[in-house]
């Protein structure tokens, strides 16, 4: 792995200057959108869709055959981001996998504060199962805000009887809205997009008057027992590391089969920057493998190798 390009984009990250004043969400949001959006793929399809009352981006790689389906939720801290921003890894790890995919717009804060986002995507989950989808069929990713969803999801479909998936990647989880773990002041230097004051901001847009420690908004409380296998992957520069260890081992400790990778010298949700980071293309390489073997269980599921 390149030393180089670790470097590098640290040090890019680092170049961007900070607002003298806080932005807007809106700014956030515009400002986000025009620096982070990546495009699907090549050789990656994209339609418009509705799946649980929200619109949809569906992401098909050429030659995609079977029935696994990925569904994917964005990150963006609940307040920004959307499938448009995140085409770019949803459909990379759609093709990695060989698998259709479907990212969900779910409504955002502060205009919709929590549990809004938990309920859009148990809400798309749900059609799936509905509209026939075998469960065993279904995988599911997310980065960031999106993974701490991607979990709470999960717990919220155990919680209303509905069958889990047959397996869950998140990157760089945010799974602490209380803040409380080590890494949130431990790491601050050595991440070079984040402070706590920013994650913190994002927790007050979403949670309002809410329980930070909700099961629903910081997984790394809730009980996982029942849920799909787990990959956690997280870098090692970010404050949001303790999230990713935390909820590691709070699946081992509930019987959840999990695996916990954590890249030394790398940022938050550094998968984003596959096809100039080896450590990207790596990480999404094992997930897409990671994802495919659990649907291998399934008797009748396709056996598609992941291609990169």
């Amino acid at each position: 792995m390149s030393r180089q390009q670790r470097d590098a984009l640290d040090a890019l990250f680092r170049s961007v200057p900070r607002p003298e004043t806080p932005l807007t969400v809106e700014e956030q949001r515009i400002g986000f959108a025009a620096a982070a959006s990546r495009p699907a793929p090549e050789g990656v399809a994209t339609r418009r869709a509705v799946l649980g009352g929200r619109p949809a981006l569906e992401l098909i790689p050429a030659g995609t055959s079977g029935p696994g389906r990925l569904l994917y939720l964005h990150g963006g801290g609940y307040v920004i981001g959307s499938p448009d921003t995140h085409a770019g890894l949803a459909g990379e790890l759609a093709h990695r996998a060989r698998l259709r995919a479907v990212s969900v717009d779910y409504r955002l804060a502060p205009e919709h504060p929590f549990p809004a986002a938990v309920d859009d995507g148990l809400a798309a989950y749900r059609e799936l199962l509905a509209t026939g989808t075998d469960p065993r069929d279904i995988v599911v990713a997310g980065d960031s805000a999106g993974g701490g969803l991607s979990i709470a999801m999960l717990i919220a479909a155990r919680e209303a009887g509905l069958p889990q998936p047959a397996a869950v990647v998140v990157f760089s989880p945010w799974a602490d809205l209380t803040l409380t773990g080590g890494s949130m002041r431990s790491k601050e230097d050595a991440d070079p997009i984040f402070t706590e004051a920013d994650v913190r901001a994002y927790a007050d847009l979403y949670l309002g008057a809410a329980d930070r420690a909700h099961p629903l908004a910081s997984p790394v409380f809730a009980d996982l027992t029942g849920l799909p296998p787990l990959l956690v992957q997280a870098g090692a520069n970010e404050v949001l590391l303790d999230d990713a260890v935390r909820l590691a081992g709070r699946a081992g400790a509930d019987d959840v089969e999990v695996t916990l990778e954590v890249g030394p010298g790398l940022p938050h949700v550094f998968q984003l920057h596959y096809g100039r980071l080896d450590e990207a293309d790596a990480a999404l390489d094992h997930a897409a493998r990671f994802l495919t073997a659990h649907l291998a269980r399934h008797p009748d599921a396709a056996r598609l190798e992941p291609v990169r």
